[in-house]
């Protein structure tokens, strides 16, 4: 799970807990997480790619903004 691209579903942020749709190799298809800011910042909205940076099974992930 760590280093797989997903995009939010639902905003990521402090003291809030978001969705994530991440893309799973291993199980062949798209899955819903939730998810936390792996490092505090800013507000993640809905549409912005993200990348998994901590996995806690079996529905939770860290997740940082990808930098284009």
């Amino acid at each position: 799970m760590v280093g797989s691209a997903g995009r939010v579903t639902g905003a990521v942020g402090a003291g809030l807990v978001g969705e994530v749709m991440v893309h799973v190799p291993q199980r062949q298809g798209t899955e819903a997480f939730l998810a936390y800011l792996a490092v505090p910042g800013d507000r993640l909205p809905v549409g912005t790619p993200v990348v998994v940076i901590e996995y806690h099974p079996p529905r939770t992930v860290y997740v940082a903004p990808v930098v284009p």
